[in-house]
């Protein structure tokens, strides 16, 4: 850089579909994948006459959200008609929120990469409906439109421009999609388009107080899409400033398969869509026993559950992290621990850390389908507490279970995999092994001590694994003095 080192101003907004089964203000189905333009109805396409109805589904998904980041929920709020014109928006405005949102303020908590937390403020949350979505590959006439998704309920998040590198502006998103997801209001499916970011970047000398002028970079489908996206917006506008120019205030599409951004048009302002209250539809009221009633209902945010896992369980942040990045992964983690009884809870994340977390991202399945549930784990750790198999023989259980979902002790007593922990039996392999490797047995002797895993290795390859590793280590160290 020249001249200046310069800061950057992220804000962030996101939008996430809740996750009701039918649309914000009609009873169309809200679900995804099905045939084009089969699930609309007169309100949705906006036909002469028909009448919104507001969900009180998407309302009280929104309010849980609010009181869970700490927002503060408006008892009046009012629609507006947001004004624009596109294929895919058949009533020529969209219902949103703009003057009078239900809530305002709040924060996420987010956890940066050197383990600091760090707390990003929000300047609303607001309620609205989806557009449809234009599909410009399917035919070769031009655009398709599919409307499917036209009504759906959203709320928009909007965080203040408190965030300064590609970094944070992942970790916010991290968690706040954690977060979603843990309160049951949304999926998180990036690809589905059921989370949405949009970033509004400027660059400014450091140390300056006044904003740049910021751009806003659309199509952003990935959370490590956002980081690289913001990354390269930056690098842009300070080469633009750089080099005599002028950021222009505009709408960019990240292209993901060529790492760069591409002009989509120029940067609406709010008087460019002449919002103004839907006639249609009432002022939103929510009474206070309803909002305490919702609040009631808040399960245990992620952040709290990590904390809660070191200090219960013992485990290291990092483990804690791990385990709670998927409320499901949790709730197995400690379903297990409670059913294992005499296991160390560390040597259960472990081995979720490991083995179950490897099996999910190969066969790409969330943990509630794996075949071993936290009863047929823990069932795999008593076997190995009480000597019947070792570490080494867990993994190949393991294995067997995920496949057939049978228990531990079936797969144990099919395939023959007991320990063997007779002494009499593995001090004569022992014996056999040690004869015939002399020479090794001498280098021992002589202070070569990594020399020892070559003998407990050929001991397991007789036993085919099955051998008690404690008792052939004690065997070894008494027949190689």
């Amino acid at each position: 850089m020249t001249g200046h080192d310069w800061e950057a101003v992220i804000g962030l907004e996101v939008h996430a579909q809740l996750k009701t089964r039918t649309k914000t203000f009609c009873r169309c189905s809200t679900h995804f994948g099905d045939e084009p333009n089969s699930h609309v109805c007169p309100v949705c396409l906006g036909l002469p006459g028909a009448l919104p109805v507001l969900n009180r589904e998407a309302v009280a998904m929104a309010v849980k959200t609010a009181l869970a980041l700490g927002c503060t929920v408006h008892t009046h709020s009012i629609f507006a008609r947001k004004n624009y014109f596109y294929p895919d928006l058949p009533k020529g405005y969209q219902i949103s929120q703009y003057e009078m949102p239900f809530s305002s303020g709040g924060t996420v908590m987010a956890r940066l990469e050197d383990g600091s937390e760090r707390t990003m403020r929000l300047t609303r949350i607001h309620l609205e409906e989806d557009a449809g979505k234009s599909l410009h590959t399917i035919t070769r006439a031009g655009t398709a439109v599919d409307l499917n998704r036209c009504g759906t309920p959203l709320m928009e998040i909007v965080s203040e421009p408190d965030l300064h590198t590609p970094a944070e502006a992942y970790a916010y998103l991290y968690r706040l999609r954690q977060t979603l997801v843990y309160l049951g209001v949304c999926d998180g499916n990036l690809e589905e388009g059921s989370l949405r970011c949009d970033a509004n970047v400027s660059v400014r000398p450091a140390g300056e107080k006044k904003f740049g002028t910021r751009t806003e970079v659309k199509n952003l489908n990935s959370f490590r899409g956002v980081e690289k996206a913001i990354a390269y917006e930056i690098e842009r506008q300070i080469s633009v400033i750089e080099a005599g120019g002028r950021v222009e205030q505009e709408t960019l599409l990240w292209d993901a398969d060529r790492q760069n951004v591409r002009p989509m048009r120029s940067k609406e302002e709010a008087n460019d869509y002449r919002y103004f209250p839907d006639p249609d539809l009432l002022p939103l009221v929510l009474e206070e026993s309803w909002i305490d009633q919702i609040k009631s209902t808040l399960p245990e945010l992620p952040q709290d559950r990590e904390k809660r896992l070191t200090a219960q369980y013992g485990l290291p942040e990092y483990d804690a992290c791990v385990l709670t990045a998927e409320k499901e992964v949790a709730d197995y983690f400690e379903e297990t621990v409670r059913l294992a009884e005499g296991t160390e809870p560390k040597k259960v994340s472990n081995w979720i850390m490991s083995e179950v977390l490897a099996v999910l991202a190969e066969r790409a399945v969330p943990v509630t389908a794996l075949k071993v549930t936290p009863e047929k784990l823990a069932g795999m750790f008593d076997l190995v507490n009480q000597g019947t198999i070792s570490g080494k023989i867990a993994k190949q259980v393991f294995d067997r279970m995920c496949d057939t979902g049978k228990s531990a002790a079936e797969i144990v007593q099919s395939a023959g995999l007991v320990q063997i922990s007779d002494t009499d039996e593995l001090k004569r392999i022992v014996g056999e092994i040690v004869a015939a490797n002399l020479e090794q047995a001498e280098q021992y002797r002589s202070g070569r001590e990594k020399v020892f895993g070559f003998f407990v290795g050929q001991v397991m390859k007789a036993t085919r694994g099955k051998a008690n590793p404690q008792i052939v280590n004690e065997l070894l160290k008494e027949a190689l003095k």
